[in-house]
């Protein structure tokens, strides 16, 4: 079996400022994901735990809406992860490719979760 060969770092020290703001872009990912499992675990306790008339459906959506919080949450690190690999080849290989299928995905993810938030709300009035 071939081994994928790595390109060789040439004097990547004048591409230090462009690693560091890689991995500054990294872990502000990594944070936001963070941020939105907890809204959701937030969204799901908040419901359970206030006076609100109880509905099944509300339940069951709730439910749903702390569950896709934590998919969306981990789709945010798993996608970070992979865009960070990525930039730190390409700064290494000195090219740039923009990440528009990563922003796109992660924002059409957040749309979704905020019309999710809003029906919420609609719900429980």
């Amino acid at each position: 079996m071939a081994r994928r060969s790595r390109p060789e770092p040439k004097n990547q020290l004048i591409y230090t400022q462009q690693h560091l703001a890689n991995e500054r872009t990294y872990l502000a990912w990594i944070r936001t994901g963070i941020s939105i499992v907890g809204v959701g675990f937030l969204a799901t306790s908040l419901h359970f735990t206030m006076g609100v008339i109880r509905n099944q459906f509300v339940d069951i959506f709730t439910i749903s809406l702390g569950i896709f919080s934590c998919i969306f949450g981990l789709t945010i690190i798993f996608s970070a992860t992979q865009n960070y690999k990525k930039k730190r080849l390409q700064i290494i290989n000195e090219t740039f490719y923009p990440s528009n299928m990563h922003i796109t995905l992660i924002s059409s993810m957040l749309a979704i979760m905020i019309i999710m938030v809003i029906i919420y709300f609609f719900m429980i009035m």
